[in-house]
């Protein structure tokens, strides 16, 4: 049931926005999610939440497209997201990132640009492979390098990213490659 929720939050989200022409993405565990199924959609591992890039100009359209399918926009210490109106709760949460922004202050990178997205699924553009590993390499909580491992397993992810990332992202990248002998 909390499966179908999730991808019940995110198909309407999506069509939401895709409808009303705003520019968006997919980002986080549903992204990664998306890419592992490409390769083996066996491997695929869920998450609570819905993570989607924005500019943030695109908030005051994105409130109303959300609105229009039943989400209530709220912040909770900075950061936006669209509550489901019949069950309000931060943790199933739409958590909007947003484009060309760090997420924290102390992040090398800023968060990706809307643009060069792909569709995996129908309806549902997702950001950049290389962008969402840079992003997870950022984050680093465990969740987050579980989820880069997923990436590694199914072969989506390589030292061939390395030219693309930070040394210091890069390093953290080497760690989890050689967990896997790579």
């Amino acid at each position: 049931m909390a499966l179908e929720d999730v991808s019940e939050r995110l198909q309407r989200v999506c069509a939401a926005f895709s409808k009303t022409q705003i520019p968006f993405a997919v980002v986080g565990g549903q992204a990664v999610a998306l890419w592992v199924a490409t390769k083996d959609p066996a491997a695929v591992r869920t998450t609570k939440d819905v993570d989607v890039l924005l500019d943030h100009a695109s908030l005051p359209r994105a409130r109303a497209a959300a609105d229009a399918v039943g989400f209530d926009y709220f912040e909770v210490l900075g950061v936006g997201m669209f509550l489901d109106r019949p069950a309000p709760n931060p943790r199933h949460a739409v958590h909007l990132v947003w484009a060309g922004e760090k997420i924290r202050p102390e992040y090398e990178s800023p968060a990706p640009a809307v643009e060069n997205c792909r569709e995996l699924a129908p309806g549902i553009p997702v950001v950049p492979l290389a962008a969402l590993v840079e992003m997870k390499l950022q984050s680093f909580r465990d969740q987050d390098r579980v989820h880069l491992r997923d990436l590694i397993e199914v072969g989506l992810v390589d030292r061939s990213l390395h030219p693309k990332l930070p040394s210091k992202l890069a390093a953290r990248l080497d760690s989890l490659l050689a967990e896997f002998g790579l």
